[in-house]
């Protein structure tokens, strides 16, 4: 008896020891397991709690492949504002700002809709993000990440996919701030995208034998934004009226023989980025299949070709403030870049492809 209780009481004593050095298994997991606290990447880090006041919270909502329909997951860091009776003469109390980070993981299908497809495409196809190794039809920027997945997590037809969205801002007297924010590295992004993929795509049952690993180096092929300039993103014809009174950006991201990408963002002090324009051809089947659906034509911002046998798409989405509300500018803006980039690839589309505008 003795000896049990000696025995009990080292393991209560090594449970504690290994409480207080925040040892396995006592560190938090998030997203149904597929991240863990401390792991790596600076967000899931120790450190960007180092401010009083700070915690990190996370909630999920659905479970990836219950009835077809997208998971979500938010991981949160959050410092509260704390009154500062020093601030001037009087004792008179100012509210210093707090801050929230939030990041937002989705596992299920691209949406079905054509206006949140659209939202969809523009958002993570971004001219800021650069692409994963080793073949995988994904896209990595400092603040989102998307991975589409393989054709068995198909839903009613559309590709599934993994995204990471993140989100800055800070709550002070001038009241809310939108800031931008950096998730981590390229490459612990990156891991925490597959990882991501590999727990949702087993909890879909749609897993692959292997894991999705990336054994080659992450390039970071992106450029820095800068403002828009005539042509955008050097697409030949691609030309819109810049005017100087608004802060447009341009984003110049892959340019490769089956992707190509350009965003052009406005920018306002304090505001998130809003979308104004987005260029993207497409040529691999996987990244091909998420526009499989929205309506085609020249008139619409889609088309595709065949080019030796691929299934090449051609996209565009010009929202009012650069373009004509789908009108004619517009269809012309659409048809100089599927002509300038046709050319660079060697493949171009037939011209003339009927479609209402949009």
């Amino acid at each position: 008896m003795v000896l049990g209780a000696v025995s009990a009481g080292a393991v209560l004593i090594s449970g504690v020891a290994l409480w207080a050095t925040d040892s396995p298994p006592f560190k938090d997991r998030y997203c149904w397991g597929a991240w863990e606290q401390d792991s790596g990447p600076r967000f899931l880090g120790d450190y960007v709690l180092r401010d009083s006041g700070t915690e990190r919270t996370s909630a999920e909502s659905g479970t990836p492949g219950s009835g077809g329909k997208t998971a979500t997951c938010t991981v949160s860091v959050a410092t509260s504002g704390a009154d500062d009776s020093s601030a001037g003469s009087g004792g008179s109390s100012a509210q210093s700002a707090g801050f929230h980070d939030r990041l937002t993981l989705s596992y299920g299908p691209v949406p079905e809709a054509p206006d949140e497809r659209r939202a969809w495409i523009d958002r993570y196809f971004s001219g800021s993000a650069s692409p994963l190794p080793n073949g995988l039809d994904g896209l990595v920027a400092s603040d989102r990440a998307m991975l589409i997945l393989p054709e068995a997590c198909d839903v009613a037809g559309r590709p599934s996919a993994v995204t990471l969205w993140g989100e800055s801002w800070g709550d002070g007297p001038q009241g809310r701030r939108a800031m931008p924010l950096s998730i981590a590295s390229l490459p612990d992004i990156s891991t925490m995208l597959l990882d991501a993929a590999d727990v949702g795509m087993r909890k879909a049952g749609c897993a692959p034998g292997e894991p999705l690993r990336i054994t080659e180096p992450m390039a970071r092929v992106a450029e820095d934004g800068k403002s828009a300039d005539t042509p955008v993103c050097r697409i030949p014809g691609v030309v819109f009226p810049l005017g100087e009174e608004r802060r447009y950006e341009q984003r110049v991201g892959v340019v490769g023989a089956r992707l190509q990408t350009c965003s052009v963002v406005l920018r306002e002090l304090g505001s998130s980025d809003a979308p104004a324009a987005q260029f993207v051809m497409a040529g691999s089947p996987r990244t091909a299949a998420v526009f499989a659906g929205l309506p085609e034509g020249a008139g619409q911002g889609l088309v595709r070709t065949d080019c030796d046998g691929r299934n090449m798409v051609f996209y565009a989405h010009i929202g009012p403030g650069l373009g004509d509300g789908g009108g004619e500018k517009d269809r012309q803006v659409f048809e100089r870049f599927t002509e300038a980039v046709g050319q660079r690839i060697g493949c171009e589309p037939a011209k003339g492809t009927e479609g209402a505008a949009r």
